[in-house]
This record gives structure tokens, C-alpha cells and sequence, in this order.
């Protein structure tokens, strides 16, 4: 075959090469970006399948028994205070992360529970972490934080990235707020994919607290 022959060849391939570069590259933007378009929205109960081990009460809340539950994945990265923070840190602490955008009127309804319970659990192996997501700067996100009396940090996440690291089915991309708790061993215990008042929040947390 003559070079001249050849020379299409390589050509279609590398037209290939690069259509499946560029279809490889939408995907994995579609993901990130679904994330930021998706509004704030009053939650449900449904994580969008995946095998879970979660059973879901009237109520919207979500729990996993002790020995079925899933690994949080790892979490860690700047706070919107700039600070570094790695999750990891407090196993041996049930950790409450809360999902939330200080763009989101129902982020702005639990805000105060969430304030209140974090300070009262304080000295009672809790530690609450926030997981800011969709604010474009950390300014709007650090003021909400004063607006609320907010104490505990956030790790800053704006276009979802931390999210999409947990398993399928665990989180909504269009449920926020959202909320999670991991029990000691850093699995996750309990979820809400919906804005929470102090009872329902109390009610997540205090059989993960009681448990030995």
C-alpha cells in the first residue's frame, strides 16, 4: 500500500481518537455541572438507586443498620474560613456533615437548629461539618455562617466535587440541604435529603450517640 494510500487512514483514526477524547470530556463536565445547574429544592427520599443498605421512615429519615452501613468517602480540603480540614480526623466521633448553600431559602429555615444542636452536642463526642457547595465565593457563605451563629466549619465545595465522591444513591445533587450522619467508625449511619427542624435532627442523631 502506498503511502499516499495510507495517509486516510490515519487520518479517520485520529479523527476517532479525538471524537472519543471529546465525549470523555463532556461526560465527566456533565457530572460537575449537573451539580451547579440543579435548584434548591425541598428534598425527598430518594438518592437515585444504588445499594444503599438505607431504610427510609415516613418521616424522610434514612438509616442503615450498624453492621450494613457504607464508608463516607474521603472528605477533605479547604474550609471557606481557608483553613484545612480532613473529616478522617474525627473518627471516633459521630459526625454530623450538613449539605448546604447560603443561596437556598431551606438552608436558611435549619440554619439555627443546626447552631443550636452543634453547641449543645459539643462536649458529647459530636462534631458538626459543613459542606458548603454552589457559592461562587466563600464571602456569601462566611456571612451566612455570622448571620446564624454558625461555629463549626465547612468545607468549601463550589462546584460539587466532594459530593460526587460519595457511592451512588447516597446523595441527591438537587436535594439541598442535606444531611449525614457517620457514626464512629466513620460509616454512615443516618440521612435526610430534605431541610431538617430540631426534632427531626435530634431524632437522626441521638441512636447514633447511644450506640457502644
Amino acid at each position: 500500500m502506498s503511502a499516499a494510500s495510507r495517509a486516510p487512514l490515519r487520518s479517520t483514526r485520529s479523527t476517532r481518537s479525538t471524537r472519543v477524547r471529546r465525549r470523555a470530556a463532556l461526560t465527566a463536565g456533565a457530572a460537575v455541572a449537573a451539580l451547579l445547574v440543579t435548584g434548591c429544592g425541598s428534598g425527598g427520599t430518594s438518592g437515585g438507586g444504588g445499594n444503599t443498605n438505607f431504610v427510609t421512615g415516613t418521616d424522610g429519615i434514612a438509616t442503615a443498620a450498624k453492621g450494613e452501613r457504607a464508608p463516607a468517602p474521603d472528605l477533605s480540603g479547604k474550609t471557606i474560613a481557608g483553613k484545612t480540614l480532613d473529616v478522617a480526623d474525627y473518627k471516633g466521633k459521630v459526625v454530623v456533615l450538613n449539605v448546604w448553600g447560603s443561596w437556598c431559602n431551606p438552608c436558611r429555615a435549619e440554619a439555627k437548629y443546626f447552631a443550636k444542636v452543634s453547641k449543645a452536642y459539643a462536649g458529647k463526642g459530636v462534631q458538626f461539618v459543613g459542606i458548603n457547595t454552589r457559592d461562587t465565593s466563600t464571602g456569601a457563605a462566611l456571612a451566612f455562617e455570622k448571620d446564624w451563629d454558625i461555629t463549626y466549619p465547612s468545607l468549601y465545595d463550589p462546584t460539587g466535587k466532594l459530593l460526587l465522591r460519595f457511592g451512588r444513591g447516597t446523595l441527591n445533587p438537587q436535594a439541598i440541604p442535606s444531611t449525614l450522619i457517620l457514626d464512629r467508625d466513620g460509616k454512615i449511619a443516618a440521612r435526610s435529603l430534605s431541610a431538617l427542624s430540631e426534632e427531626r435532627l435530634l431524632k437522626m442523631l441521638k441512636p447514633v450517640v447511644a450506640e457502644k
